[in-house]
């Protein structure tokens, strides 16, 4: 039994808990996306009727950025971003040409104005880990995701160049709304909406 758990654990590592609660056949979201291997996950474990895929794969050179990976971690700058688009795309094509996966490159708020209130079944939250920016999209999340549906993400704890940004957010959106916590662990959060 420990060879099977410990090759579940290495193919989806600390994720795996958080994959198998999101439904089968679903259509959700993931905000930050980089190179994919979350995507790849997600498409394999919960098989989504719709992935839609948000990410401005942009360089970010400001100083608060120096040791994202979208920033001074990213090897080549802007063109370095491009490459990991150009990865997605390659690394999905067949589902993407089945309109299982769609890709959207924008910044997470400008993308999601474009669905309907209540359209997806889950949303996960990994793109930009400064508290405004996730605070904006915990905001955004709840409307774009149905009542019931689940609003998750990835980073949930202290300090990271991020500066428990990411905790900061989720613990405020949670006490502000009384909201329903799936789950807290492996540095992954998952509430009800």
């Amino acid at each position: 039994m420990s060879a099977l758990r410990d090759w579940f654990r290495a193919r989806w590592g600390h994720r795996a808990f958080l994959l198998k609660m999101l439904p089968a056949g679903s259509v959700g979201a993931e905000i930050g996306v980089y190179r994919g291997r979350f995507t790849a996950q997600l498409l394999q474990v919960v098989q989504p009727r719709e992935l839609h895929l948000v990410d401005p794969w942009k360089h970010e050179s400001g100083e608060a950025y120096s040791k994202a990976l979208f920033g001074g971690r990213s090897a080549g700058g802007q063109a370095g971003m491009d490459a990991c688009l150009e990865e997605v795309r390659q690394r999905f094509a067949s589902e993407i040409a089945e309109g299982r996966v769609h890709i959207h490159r924008g910044y997470s708020a400008g993308v999601l104005e474009g669905f309907a209130d209540g359209y997806f079944d889950w949303i996960y939250i990994d793109g930009n880990h400064l508290y405004e920016f996730v605070r904006q999209d915990l905001a955004l999340a709840e409307r774009k995701t149905r009542p019931g549906g689940i609003i998750c993400g990835d980073d949930y704890g202290e300090g990271q160049w991020w500066e428990g940004g990411v905790k900061r957010a989720v613990d405020e959106y949670v006490a502000a709304r009384s909201a329903e916590v799936l789950a807290l662990r492996n540095g992954q959060f998952a509430i009800r909406r």
